[in-house]
């Protein structure tokens, strides 16, 4: 085994643009270490900068996606500790990364692995998958959005009942819910993932950017201002190459050419 093969994060290029970083503590069930949620902040930092990279895939195990934080490693600390950890920060590349994010989700993603699994645009997962906020049972509460993510995900009451109640829900009522954006078999999660991403990459990467950009930052706007943001993203394109080669293209009835700029 190599020293690449033992790190707790690891990062595959499957296709043209499409990067695949695979959480890799089996030992532990892909718990979130203090390392492993580092490893995360530089990979997303690397790869958002990156304009190799279009598409980004997050996956875990066959078993598990990410049984949550590492409960060991927050035992015995007291809320200063806590508080100087600054969490928010490194979470901000994942959170903050300008590529598409897509979560491959195989088995439970619990706690801090529902969390890291909402930071994603698109969720697909298996049909065995499970999500759950279960902090409460041991104490706490959910402390990298599981509070704020989940309710604009699936709702009030929704959110509430797995927040307060620490039991999980299945692939299935996820994606009824919103919280899932695709359901397939278990066999099928990163297939259909790399699949997506790969469709991703291939499109105008200026545009995409916008568009993960303008729905994000309209969701906590006004309507109207939200509409404006739209408005000024969709002339900037205009300005694009990929805006001409995508129209001619059309008008021709060929296939676009796209260059990313």
């Amino acid at each position: 085994m190599s020293a690449t093969d033992l790190s707790p994060l690891l990062l595959e290029f499957p296709a043209p643009g499409v990067a695949l970083l695979r959480l890799h503590r089996p030992q532990a069930s892909n718990a979130l270490s203090l390392e492993l949620q580092a490893l995360l902040s530089q990979r997303f930092s690397e790869l958002g900068s990156d304009p190799e990279v279009r598409c980004i895939v997050l996956t875990g195990g066959d078993k598990v996606f990410a049984a949550g934080g590492d409960i060991t490693s927050m035992a015995g600390v007291g809320p200063i500790d806590i508080v100087q950890r600054h969490t928010e920060r490194v979470w901000a590349p994942i959170q903050h990364c300008p590529k598409p994010v897509i979560a491959a989700v195989c088995g439970y993603a619990y706690g801090g692995g529902c969390e890291l699994a909402m930071h994603a645009d698109l969720i697909v997962a298996g049909k065995s998958a499970r999500f759950c906020q279960p902090e409460v049972r041991i104490g706490i509460m959910p402390g990298i959005g599981g509070t704020q993510r989940l309710l604009r995900a699936v709702g009030k009451v929704k959110a509430m009942r797995m927040a307060l109640t620490g039991q999980p829900i299945t692939a299935e009522e996820a994606w009824v819910a919103g919280l899932v954006s695709d359901l397939v078999d278990d066999d099928r999660v990163q297939a259909h993932a790399l699949e997506l991403a790969v469709s991703i990459a291939a499109l105008p990467a200026l545009a995409v950017e916008q568009i993960k950009e303008v729905i994000l930052a309209g969701m906590d706007a006004s309507l109207e201002s939200a509409l404006a943001l739209e408005r000024k993203a969709n002339a900037l394109l205009f300005a694009s190459r990929d805006q001409k080669e995508g129209m001619q293209a059309f008008i021709e009835k060929r296939g676009a050419r796209f260059e990313g700029c």
